[in-house]
């Protein structure tokens, strides 16, 4: 099927077509993979089913941006020993690898981190996490064995760039026919899914070697370069992919589930090769509280678990969400005014107990008062003057004209009246003659 001259031809076209390439490449993405099995033709007996419970999914969101922490990288593995066609002449083996531009480590809180899938010819994978620690193969069958590993994403997804995938084949005690496979052909590496699992979608990931691009296989129909497709079988219900990308697939039953991943090519016949037909059986058990189980429901978020892909990572605080409340339209503050200083408050004052107010008395009228009376000033009181008696007074005779004696009061007779003239007298220091 496949001629000497295959890679020549490949190469020259693909030199011709390299802006192409280029453009096919950037389209390719991780849409809706799945179709229809091609109608086979010839000696091909192949059924043509679509799968109608299992279906594709885009990738867990929490995967995709832990995803993008990992791109800086491009894993290149190699493997150390045994030397590629070594014949050994023991039945254990310790395997020594080297690995660069990539951290190899699982963190201890999460149990993940990135790590090489490591293939003894079709048997389970093995997850190495230190490649300085022995790898040991013990009991090995006499005869041919192959080694095949390449770096892994700590959700168990493979590295795909160049220099990510090592092999090399040695044998035990002596050479055989199994575990050969060609090294001019192409080879499919089974790798997931593998073991249990604890939620869906579930990851389907393999490896593709020495497959030639579709555009260099469909630009001559009638060349020894075919197209190739992969073909996937779960539970018994088939479909195919034409692209080497992972994809995530849900769909599976509770419990045992079997997966069978094939590499045919455009026409639906088998391209051959040692392995490129694998078979693997899993159990699917829902609720399940592993760590890979809660990233894909999205219980833990990629922040949660940054040490998975980067050792140093430290976690950011993360504030409680809170939600938004509605605030009125703010209204305009006054301006400030300006208060006085508070005066000193005074001590406080003992009151005396409240006087009974008396009843009021009812007053008498006012009386008019009288205009003033003008007094006349008081006449000083002269000093007592002895009087003498009337025997003593010497009787002397007053000579009164007529026109005075009409005009005298009557003269009184007694002593008591005489008294008082001579008193009168004598206030005048005057004696009448």
């Amino acid at each position: 099927m496949f001629g000497i001259n295959w890679w020549w031809t490949a190469a020259r076209r693909l030199l011709a077509s390299l802006t192409v390439v280029i453009l096919v490449l950037s389209l390719a993405g991780c849409g809706d993979r799945i179709s229809e099995l091609p109608n086979s033709s010839g000696d091909s007996a192949l059924a043509t089913v679509k799968a109608s419970k299992i279906s594709e999914v885009s990738p867990p969101e929490e995967i995709q941006e832990l995803r993008q922490a990992l791109e800086i990288y491009q894993p290149q593995v190699k493997i150390l020993s045994p030397q590629p066609d070594e014949v050994l002449n023991d039945n254990t083996v310790t395997v020594k690898f080297d690995v660069q531009d990539l951290p190899i480590f699982k963190d201890a809180n999460f149990g993940l981190g990135p790590h090489l899938h490591v293939f003894l010819d079709n048997q389970d994978y093995k997850a190495i996490y230190d490649v300085n620690e022995p790898f040991v193969l013990s009991d090995l069958e006499p005869g041919t064995h192959t080694l095949r590993a390449f770096a892994s994403r700590p959700w168990y997804e493979s590295f795909k760039n160049e220099g990510a995938f090592a092999q090399i084949t040695f044998h035990v005690f002596t050479k055989t026919e199994e575990n050969n496979p060609d090294p001019a052909l192409p080879l499919l590496t089974y790798s997931r899914p593998q073991g249990s699992y604890g939620a869906e979608p579930i990851m389907l990931d393999f490896y593709l070697t020495n497959a030639p691009l579709h555009l260099v296989a469909q630009e001559n129909p009638a060349d020894e370069i075919v197209d190739w497709k992969i073909r996937v079988t779960v539970n018994g219900e088939s479909f195919v992919v034409d692209e080497w990308q992972s994809i995530y697939l849900k769909g599976f039953n509770p419990g045992k589930n079997w997966v069978q991943v094939e590499l045919i090519d455009d026409r639906g016949n088998p391209i051959k090769n040692a392995f490129n037909n694998t078979v693997r059986v899993i159990t699917y058990q829902p609720n399940g509280e592993d760590t890979l189980s809660k990233l894909v429901r999205g219980e833990l978020t990629a922040a949660d678990v940054g040490t998975i892909v980067d050792r140093n990572y430290v976690a950011k605080k993360t504030e409680p969400i809170i939600e938004p409340v509605e605030v009125p339209a703010p209204v305009a503050t006054p301006e400030p005014v300006e208060m006085p200083t508070p005066m000193a408050t005074p001590e406080p004052v003992e009151v005396p107990a409240p006087v009974v107010k008396p009843e009021p008395v009812e007053m008498p009228t006012p009386m008019a008062t009288p205009e003033p009376v003008e007094v006349p000033a008081p006449v000083a009181t002269p000093e007592p003057v002895e009087v003498p008696t009337a025997s003593e007074v010497e009787q002397v005779p007053v000579k009164v004209e007529s026109s005075q004696v009409e005009s005298m009061p009557p003269v009184v007779k007694s002593e008591e009246a005489v008294g008082t003239v001579i008193e009168s007298k004598v206030v005048d220091n005057t004696i009448a003659p």
